[in-house]
C-alpha cells in the first residue's frame, strides 16, 4: 500500500484543483501513508537538525517550514474524513494515530540540536536583516518550541512527550464517545406525537426517520437542529423533556461513553504539562499567547458581561412564567420550557414565529447570500464545479477575485448524517503559501442542518444562517490569505482574534440589501414582506438574556476547570455543579455545552482555557461594523480595503492587537457589544 502507485494519497494529486482522487481512496490507505509521511517528516527534520553549516533563516526556519508537506497533505484528508465522514474503520485508525501523531509532533519540538539553532537564531534576530513577515515567523517559531518545551531539560521532557501523546488518545476517545451517544439515540414518534411542529420540522423529523430504518413515522435525533427545533415547537411537554434530558446528558450515561473519567484525567494532565513549562495553571499557559494575555482579563471581560445578562435572563423568565400562567399551567419554567414559550412570547410580542421566517431561508439563497457579500465586501466571485468529493453532500465552488485570478477552491458540506460529529466548523485540505509555489488553499465549511425530504428545498432557521455566515466568515478567512511562510498562513492566529473574522461577518446577513434580495419564499420564490423583515431586524436582541447566560455560564465553567485549584480526584459533575451555583446560574437554562459533551475543551484542546474567545473577539467585531455603519454603508469600499489587508488577509504577519488597530485605528472597548446583545443601560 505505501506505493505512490497504489496508494491515492502518496502518488501525485492530479485531479482538478489539486485534490486528492477521492473516487480511489479507500480507509486502507491512511495507515500506511501517514507511516511513509511520517518517515519522510523525521528525515527532513533530521537533516536540518543536524546540519553543520551555521543556522541561517534558510537553512533552519525556512528549511523547517517546507518539511513536512506530505505529513499535512495525508493528515488533513484524514482528519476531514474523520469529523465530516467517519465511520468504524476511520474511527479505528483515528484511535491508532492520534497518540502516533503526538509522539512525531513531541519529537519535533524537543529536538535539542534543532531548537538550539532556532535559538541562536532568535537571539540573533536583530542582525539577521530579515523582513518584517521573516521576522515575525522567527518569534512565532521560537514561542511555538518554547511553549512546547524545547527549553526544558529532558527528564521533563521525556514526561511532557508521555503527557501530550496520552492527552491525544483521551481527545480522540472523547470526541467518539460524543458521537456515540448521539447516534445510538433517536426519539421515534408518530403522527399523534407532532402537537405543535410546522410543516418543515415534520418533514425533516420524517426524512431522519426514514434514514434510521423508520419510514412513515418521525424521529428526533441529538442532532442541535433537530433537538432545539423540537423544543421551540413541541406543545407535548413530557416529550420535551425527554428529548432535552437525552441531549444534556450526552457524554454522562455511564458505560463505555461516558466522559467524566475521561476529562479528569484531562484536566489532571493539562495542569501538569502547564507546571512542567513554569506557569501556574494550564489556563495560564494558554492565555499567554493570546490578546488577553492572562485569564484575570479574560475573566474580567466575563464578570463585566455576567451579572447584565443574568438580570435580563431573570426579567425574561419572569415574562415566560407569567404567560404559563396566563394559559393555566400549574407549573414551573423548566429548562425543557423555555424555548418553547420563548417562541410562543416572540410570536405574541412581535407578531413572529421561526415557522414565519423560515421557508425565506433557503439554504442555497442564503449560500448565495454569503457569496455576494464577500463579492461587494472583497471583490471574489464564485463559481460551481464538478469534481470527486468525499461525500455526496458535499459540493464546490471555484473561488476567483476582480481580475479573474484562481483564489482557491471552497467546499460546502451542510447536511447532518450519522457519520458526521455535530456542530459547525472550518477546515482545510491545503493553505495558502508562496513558500514553494503559489500554493492556492481548497477550503472546507461543514455544518449540520437537517436535510430535508426529497425533492424538497433545505430550510433554515435565522440561527441556522447565521451559523452558515460565521463559517463563511472563517473560509474567507482562509481564503483570501496573502503570506509566503504556511506557518502565518490564514486562521493561524491568536485563539480569541481567529473569531473577529467569523463573528464579524454575521453582521451582513442582517443588512437589508442582502435580506431584500435573497429571503425569498420556498414555494412562491417572494422577497420577505418589508413587515416582516423589519419584525426580524426588531427581534435581533430578543432573548439575549437566556443566549448571553447560556454561553458565558460555559465560559466561566471553562477557565474555572483549567485554572488553579482543581482537586487530583475531580468529580466532573459535581465541579460543574459547585460552579453553577457559585455564579447564581438561573434553575431554568442550561449551559449551552456541558462538560461531559463539550468538544471545543476536550476533543483535542484548540479552545480549552479558551471559549471565552468567542466573546473576546465579539468585542472586536462589535467595533468592527461600526465601523462600516459610521460611513452610513455597510460595503463602504475604502472600509472594506482596510479589512481584506490587515484582517482577512493578513493571516498572522502582525500581532493581532496591531492588526486591528491598523484596520481601525484603535482598540475597542466592551459598549459596542453590550449594544449588539441589549444589554447595555439603555437596554436594560
Amino acid at each position: 500500500m505505501t506505493n505512490t502507485a497504489t496508494n491515492p494519497l502518496l502518488a501525485d494529486w492530479t485531479q482538478a484543483f489539486g485534490l486528492p482522487s477521492f473516487n480511489d481512496l479507500k480507509p486502507e490507505h491512511f495507515r500506511p501513508a501517514f507511516d511513509a509521511a511520517l518517515e519522510r517528516h523525521r528525515a527532513e527534520i533530521a537533516t536540518i537538525a543536524a546540519d553543520k553549516a551555521a543556522p541561517t533563516f534558510a537553512n533552519t526556519i525556512e528549511a523547517l517550514e517546507k518539511s513536512g508537506r506530505d505529513l499535512d497533505k495525508v493528515a488533513n484528508v484524514f482528519f476531514v474524513k474523520a469529523g465530516a465522514d467517519t465511520g468504524d474503520e476511520i474511527e479505528a485508525i483515528e484511535r491508532d494515530i492520534s497518540p502516533l501523531l503526538a509522539r512525531h509532533s513531541s519529537a519535533l519540538y524537543l529536538n535539542a540540536q534543532l531548537y538550539a539553532r532556532i535559538a541562536d537564531l532568535y537571539a540573533r534576530r536583530d542582525t539577521l536583516g530579515l523582513n518584517d513577515e521573516q521576522a515575525r515567523l522567527l518569534d512565532r517559531t521560537h514561542s511555538r518550541f518554547v511553549r512546547a518545551g524545547g527549553a526544558l531539560d529532558k527528564d521533563k521532557q521525556d514526561r511532557l512527550a508521555a503527557i501530550n501523546e496520552r492527552l491525544a488518545s483521551l481527545g480522540t476517545q472523547f470526541g467518539q464517545n460524543v458521537l456515540a451517544d448521539e447516534k445510538s439515540w433517536a426519539l421515534i414518534l408518530e403522527e399523534a406525537d407532532l402537537a405543535g411542529l410546522p410543516d418543515f420540522a415534520r418533514a425533516a423529523a420524517g426524512a431522519a426517520a426514514a434514514d434510521r430504518g423508520h419510514p412513515g413515522k418521525y424521529a428526533i435525533t441529538l442532532l442541535r437542529s433537530s433537538c432545539e427545533g423540537f423544543l421551540q415547537f413541541s406543545s407535548r411537554r413530557d416529550l420535551r423533556e425527554k428529548v432535552f434530558d437525552a441531549w444534556i446528558r450526552r457524554g454522562e450515561n455511564g458505560g463505555a461513553t461516558d466522559n467524566r473519567a475521561v476529562i479528569a484525567e484531562m484536566v489532571k494532565l493539562r495542569d501538569e504539562r502547564a507546571r512542567l513549562l513554569g506557569f501556574a495553571s494550564f489556563a495560564d499557559y494558554r492565555l499567554e499567547d493570546t490578546m488577553a494575555k492572562t485569564p484575570e482579563a479574560a475573566r474580567d471581560l466575563l464578570n463585566n458581561v455576567w451579572g447584565r445578562a443574568r438580570a435580563r435572563a431573570g426579567r425574561e423568565r419572569d415574562a415566560l412564567q407569567e404567560m404559563i400562567a396566563a394559559e393555566g399551567g400549574n407549573f414551573k419554567l423548566a429548562p425543557h420550557d423555555w424555548r418553547y414559550y420563548a417562541e410562543k412570547l416572540r410570536k405574541a410580542k412581535y407578531d413572529l414565529d421561526e415557522s414565519e421566517i423560515k421557508p425565506y431561508f433557503q439554504l442555497d439563497k442564503m449560500i448565495e447570500a454569503a457569496f455576494e457579500t464577500a463579492t461587494r465586501l472583497f471583490g471574489v466571485t464564485f463559481k460551481p464545479v464538478t469534481v470527486p468529493l468525499y461525500h455526496p453532500d458535499a459540493r464546490a465552488w471555484k473561488v476567483s477575485d476582480a481580475a479573474g485570478k484562481h483564489v482557491g477552491l471552497f467546499i460546502g458540506d451542510y447536511f447532518a448524517r450519522p457519520s458526521k460529529h455535530s456542530g459547525a466548523w472550518m477546515t482545510s485540505l491545503r493553505d495558502q503559501q508562496r513558500l514553494t509555489g503559489d500554493t492556492r488553499p481548497v477550503i472546507l465549511n461543514v455544518c449540520n442542518f437537517s436535510k430535508p425530504a426529497a425533492g424538497e428545498p433545505a430550510l433554515l432557521s435565522f440561527d441556522d444562517a447565521r451559523t452558515l455566515f460565521h463559517e463563511f466568515g472563517h473560509g474567507l478567512h482562509g481564503l483570501l490569505s496573502n503570506v509566503t511562510y504556511p506557518t502565518l498562513s490564514g486562521t493561524a492566529v491568536a485563539r480569541d482574534f481567529v473569531e473577529l473574522p467569523s463573528q464579524l461577518y454575521e453582521h451582513w446577513l442582517e443588512v437589508p440589501a442582502i435580506l431584500e434580495k435573497y429571503a425569498r419564499h420556498a414555494k412562491t420564490g417572494a422577497p420577505m414582506p418589508k413587515a416582516l423583515l423589519d419584525k426580524v431586524l426588531a427581534t435581533r436582541t430578543f432573548n439575549q438574556g437566556f443566549a448571553t447566560v447560556e454561553y458565558t455560564s460555559c465560559a466561566l465553567v471553562d477557565l474555572d476547570i483549567h485554572d488553579k485549584g482543581i482537586a487530583d480526584t475531580l468529580d466532573v459533575t459535581q465541579f460543574e455543579k459547585d460552579r453553577l451555583a457559585a455564579l447564581q446560574m438561573p434553575a431554568e437554562i442550561v449551559m449551552r455545552h456541558r462538560l461531559p459533551h463539550f468538544g471545543h475543551l476536550f476533543s483535542g484542546d484548540g479552545y480549552a482555557a479558551g471559549y471565552y474567545s468567542y466573546m473576546w473577539s465579539e468585542v472586536l467585531d462589535a467595533d468592527a461594523f461600526e465601523a462600516f455603519e459610521e460611513t452610513g454603508n455597510a460595503f463602504d469600499a475604502a472600509t472594506a480595503k482596510r479589512l481584506h489587508d490587515f484582517i482577512y488577509s493578513a493571516g498572522n504577519l502582525r500581532d493581532p492587537a496591531e492588526a486591528y488597530k491598523a484596520f481601525r485605528g484603535k482598540l475597542p472597548s466592551v459598549d459596542a457589544l453590550l449594544k449588539k446583545r441589549g444589554l447595555d443601560e439603555a437596554a436594560a
